[in-house]
């Protein structure tokens, strides 16, 4: 056990989110969505899991460390609903909850769900996570940590 570290954060987690630089992408999927397919396309090349939280429990966990970016307005994304791409499923705005809660105002953006894909497959690593409801499926963007501590 770690003082300061979100217990769900396992090892290979931590490694990867520290690895990761600035505009780097970071996937935090469901149990349908291809994972393991697509971690293998990612700078990672692996599935990082963590199986037993849902969307917005990994979430929380990773934004406890996590500088999301500033700079840009895909700071944060989210897998559009198919034929409903304006509809935003609970595990979704839930995901977004987590988002506010570090003080983050935007809206996290569409992305239509084959677009996802090939997003998630650029990333720098894919999470797993346990959740079983559909479309909880989001992309992270990390941001800059100054000299001073402060996320800019």
């Amino acid at each position: 056990m770690l003082i300061g570290i979100h217990p769900a954060l396992n090892a290979d987690v931590l490694y990867a989110l520290r690895a990761m630089g600035h505009g780097d992408m970071l996937i935090l999927c469901d149990t349908n969505f291809p994972a393991e397919t697509i971690a293998r396309q990612t700078t990672r090349g692996k599935m990082l899991r963590m199986e037993n939280l849902d969307t917005r429990q990994v979430a929380e966990a990773v934004l406890s460390v996590f500088p999301m970016d500033t700079f840009v307005e895909d700071f944060a994304a989210r897998m559009e609903v198919v034929g409903d791409p304006v509809t935003i499923p609970s595990v979704q705005a839930e995901a977004q909850e987590a988002i506010a809660a570090t003080g983050e105002t935007r809206q996290m953006v569409g992305v239509e769900r084959f677009a996802f894909y090939d997003l998630a497959a650029r990333a720098f690593a894919v999470i797993q996570t346990g959740e079983r409801r559909p479309y909880g499926c989001i992309m992270l963007r990390k941001g800059v940590v100054g000299p001073d501590g402060a996320v800019t």
